[in-house]
C-alpha cells in the first residue's frame, strides 16, 4: 500500500468496547502492554469521536497555505489578551482562575489524564523517521519526550509535579476527564490509518492558548512550580516551535493529486477533536470548594466508618455512626461546627479537628493526602486563606534539583530489568533493526520509564546520523 493510499484509506476496526466508561476503558487499555490492546476497539472509538466532532466550530483557514499567517495572528491575539490580563493584575485585580491552592490542585488533578499522555497522538509516526516530510512532527514528539532526559520529559515532569504536591487523582475522576487522553492514545496507536487526523489534531493542540499563560502566572503566585506549563509556552511558539512545525507538516504531507481536498477535510476533522470533552477553563470553573470537601469526605467515609472509638459523641451520635450511612457528611460538618471542633474563617490551627489531622503527632496523621488537607485548610480558613508569596524561591528550589540532571543514574542503569533487556537486545540486533526496537520503548506507556528514556536518547542519536549505526 502506498503512503497516499494509507492517507485516504478507510481503517478497519476490531472488537467493540462494552464498558460504560468508554473513554477510560480506551485510555487504560492503551496504557497497558501491547497484548492488552486487543481488549478495546480504538478505531471504532475514533470514528465515533470524529462523528461527534463533525459539527464543532472551527476557525481553520479554508486554504492550507494560509495556516502560518493564521497561527501568527492567533498568537498576536493571545499576547494582546495576556497583556491586558497582566495590566489588570498589576492594578490590583484578583486572580482570574484560582481562588486558592486547593482550587489549583483540583485543576492539576483533573487535567492529569491528559497531561500524563502528552504527545501520545504522534507516537504512530515514528516509523517514518527517515522521511524528511515527517521530521517536524517527529521532532515535536521527541521534544515532548524531552529527547530522553528525565528533567525535560513532559510526562516525567507532570508525574513529579503531582507527586511533590501529593495530589494524584487516583481512580476518582469521571469518564469525561479521560476523553482527550483516550483520543490522543488512539490516534497514536493508529497513526498510519488516521494520518490526516493526527496532523490536524496536532495543529490544534500545539496552538498557544491564553489559559496556558494565565495558569502559569497564577500557579507561580500560589507557590506551585509552573515549569511544566511555562515549558509549553516556549516550545509551542509560532516562530520556531511546535505551532509552526504543525502548520508546515500539513503542507509537507499534503497530497498533490485529486485526494488533496479530502486529505485537508480530514485534517480539519482531526483539528476539531480538540473541542471534545472538558477543557482547561471548564475544569477551573467547575470547582466548588464546599462541595469538593463534602465529596472528598464521602469518599473517605467508607474507609473510616469502623475505625473510631465510641467514647466521643456529636449531637448524640458516635463518629462511627456519623460515617455509617451515605449523605450524612454535611450534617456531620455542621455538628463539628456547633461543637467548636471547626472554627470557620480563622487560622485552621485554632480548630481541634485540624490538629487531629495535621502534624507528626496527630491521631489521624497520614489519613488525608496533601490535596485533601489543602481542601480542608482552605474551607476552614475561608476568607483568611493565606497565599504563598515566595513563588520565585520555590521555583529556584525546583530548578536547583533538576537543572543538572542528565541521563540516568548508574544505579538505575545497572538494576532496571527492562533497560538491561533493551541494552542486551540492541547489542545483538542488526543495525537496520535498531530503530524499530527503540520505538517500541518510546510508546506512551513506556517512554517515561528508564528504558523508554534510554531508548529515546538512542533514537535521537541515530536519527541525527541519518541511518542506524
Amino acid at each position: 500500500m502506498t503512503l497516499l493510499q494509507t492517507l485516504t484509506g478507510t481503517p478497519i476496526g476490531g472488537p467493540a468496547v462494552t464498558d460504560g466508561n468508554q473513554a477510560k476503558s480506551v485510555y487504560d487499555a492503551l496504557l497497558q502492554p501491547s497484548e492488552k490492546l486487543q481488549q478495546v476497539d480504538a478505531v471504532a472509538f475514533l470514528h465515533r469521536e470524529l462523528a461527534r466532532a463533525k459539527h464543532a466550530s472551527c476557525e481553520v483557514p479554508i486554504r492550507p497555505e494560509q495556516l502560518e499567517a493564521w497561527i501568527g495572528q492567533g498568537v498576536a491575539n493571545v499576547a494582546e489578551q495576556y497583556s491586558a490580563y497582566l495590566q489588570e493584575r498589576h492594578a490590583g485585580g484578583p486572580r482570574r482562575y484560582f481562588t486558592g491552592r486547593s482550587h489549583a490542585l483540583y485543576f492539576l488533578q483533573h487535567v492529569a489524564p491528559t497531561k500524563l499522555v502528552d504527545g501520545a497522538w504522534l507516537y504512530g509516526l515514528l516509523p517514518h523517521w527517515a522521511d524528511y516530510r515527517f521530521h517536524g512532527l517527529i521532532r515535536t514528539y521527541l521534544e515532548e519526550l524531552g529527547d530522553g532526559e528525565p528533567a525535560l520529559n513532559h510526562v516525567c515532569l507532570y508525574k513529579k509535579l503531582i507527586a511533590d504536591l501529593d495530589c494524584d487523582p487516583g481512580d476518582t475522576l469521571a469518564d469525561v476527564y479521560y476523553l482527550q487522553g483516550a483520543i490522543q492514545l488512539a490516534l497514536g496507536q493508529h497513526g498510519a490509518a488516521f494520518l490526516p487526523e493526527v496532523i490536524g489534531y496536532n495543529l490544534g493542540y500545539e496552538q498557544l492558548p491564553l489559559h496556558l499563560l494565565i495558569t502559569s502566572f497564577e500557579l507561580n503566585e500560589l507557590g506551585i512550580d509552573p515549569h511544566y506549563f511555562t515549558l509549553h509556552v516556549t516550545i509551542d511558539n509560532a516562530s520556531t516551535g511546535h505551532a509552526r512545525k504543525a502548520a508546515q507538516s500539513v503542507l509537507s504531507l499534503m497530497p498533490m493529486g485529486a485526494e488533496r481536498d479530502e486529505f485537508y477535510r480530514r485534517v480539519v476533522q482531526g483539528y476539531k477533536l480538540n473541542e471534545l470533552g472538558i477543557g482547561s477553563t471548564a475544569v477551573i470553573k467547575s470547582f466548588d470548594l464546599e462541595q469538593e470537601v463534602i465529596t472528598m469526605l464521602e469518599r473517605k467515609r467508607t474507609f473510616g466508618q469502623h475505625m473510631h472509638s465510641d467514647y466521643c459523641r456529636l449531637e448524640g451520635l458516635t463518629i462511627n455512626e456519623w460515617l455509617a450511612q451515605p449523605d450524612q457528611i454535611p450534617a456531620f460538618l455542621d455538628a463539628l461546627l456547633k461543637k467548636g471542633w471547626i472554627k470557620r474563617d480563622e487560622d485552621p490551627a485554632n480548630s481541634r479537628f485540624w490538629k487531629l489531622i495535621d502534624g507528626a503527632g496527630a491521631p489521624m496523621f497520614g489519613v488525608f493526602s496533601g490535596y485533601e488537607k489543602q481542601l480542608l485548610w482552605d474551607w476552614i480558613a475561608g476568607e483568611r486563606i493565606v497565599e504563598e508569596s515566595a513563588a520565585n524561591a520555590f521555583r529556584f528550589q525546583f530548578r536547583s534539583k533538576t537543572s543538572g540532571a542528565v541521563g540516568l543514574p548508574d544505579s538505575i542503569v545497572q538494576t532496571d530489568p527492562d533497560l538491561q533487556g533493551l541494552i542486551s537486545d540492541l547489542e545483538r540486533c542488526a543495525a537496520a533493526e535498531k530503530m524499530s526496537l527503540l520505538k517500541d520503548f518510546m510508546c506512551p506507556a513506556m517512554h517515561a520509564t528508564p528504558a523508554g528514556l534510554f531508548a529515546t536518547r538512542e533514537f535521537v542519536k541515530l536519527m541525527s546520523e541519518g541511518q542506524p549505526a
